[in-house]
């Protein structure tokens, strides 16, 4: 009887394990319908999205080189020093590369666009799992998270995009080569610079959630100020071109992102702490 009730018990956990995994796959499932919806709304704006954004930041009227010069402007400094697009022409050199390039670039900007609701349909799936107090203290995670992401978005497009094109079109080690961009390579680099600068904003995000569960502390963020230095100064040699004043560009926001998310995980590590305490002491009330 009591191997009976032992099966019994087994195949319930089964089953729960099995409607779990089935859930998964329909947040799954919903996540990536919302991005193909997405993608095939961008495909069939193709034209536009391609001439107004892919190559927005290589034309005059890009909104970062009017503001640069603005700036200029107001502090009387030579417009002729505004900083502005290098002139260089885009060529195919694939019989396939404008289909396949349409596709990745309806593709990315399909889960660049339904990130919010990706984010909602895992945090969804999570949320069930979490104590009344820690959804308490989760409460606008899918905002927050997805407000940071758009804004890393558009500090790559609007800020480092410009750069690092400008800098490679322009970047020759002699005259006797001439530059000669390819479509592949220019999508690369956009693509390069604008995912990751939305994935590195994403910092506070990640530290707030692995100082809920006591993975980060504040005085641990402390003592390795110098060595996340370090690595932002590498992640940012790695999405940049070696200029140093585009990689300054990233270093400063992500480093203060950092130090942000210090004060954010001190914060949250001394609730961390006080459930800690209140559970040993509704422990030892048990036990007694």
């Amino acid at each position: 009887m009591d191997n009976v009730a032992q099966n019994q018990v087994n195949t319930e956990k089964e089953m729960s394990f099995i409607d779990h995994l089935e859930e998964l796959r329909w947040h799954i499932i919903r996540a990536l319908a919302a991005i193909m919806i997405v993608t095939v709304v961008v495909f069939m704006l193709g034209s536009f999205i391609f001439d107004k954004i892919i190559f927005g930041p290589k034309h005059d009227g890009f909104l970062t080189y009017q503001i640069f010069c603005d700036i200029f402007q107001f502090f009387q400094i030579d417009k002729s020093r505004c900083f502005g697009p290098a002139k260089y022409n885009i060529q195919n050199i694939e019989m396939a590369g404008q289909f396949l390039t349409h596709i990745k670039v309806s593709l990315i900007l399909g889960f660049i666009t339904a990130f919010p609701y990706v984010l909602w349909e895992m945090w969804k799936f999570i949320r069930p799992g979490l104590y009344e107090n820690e959804q308490k203290y989760t409460r606008g995670l899918v905002f927050y998270a997805s407000t940071l992401f758009f804004i890393g978005v558009s500090f790559g497009y609007f800020i480092l995009a410009p750069f690092s094109l400008n800098f490679f079109a322009r970047y020759q080690v002699t005259p006797e080569v001439e530059n000669i961009i390819s479509l592949t390579s220019y999508i690369s680099v956009i693509s390069t610079v604008v995912l990751a600068a939305g994935i590195m904003f994403e910092l506070p995000m990640v530290v707030y959630l692995l100082s809920k569960i006591g993975i980060v502390t504040p005085d641990m963020m402390r003592s390795y100020r110098k060595h996340a230095f370090v690595a932002i100064l590498l992640v940012a040699a790695i999405i940049t071109p070696a200029d140093v004043w585009t990689q300054v560009l990233v270093t400063i926001p992500v480093y203060f992102l950092y130090e942000m998310s210090i004060l954010i995980s001190a914060r949250v590590y001394k609730q961390y702490l006080a459930t800690m305490a209140k559970e040993e002491l509704s422990t030892a009330s048990d036990g007694s």
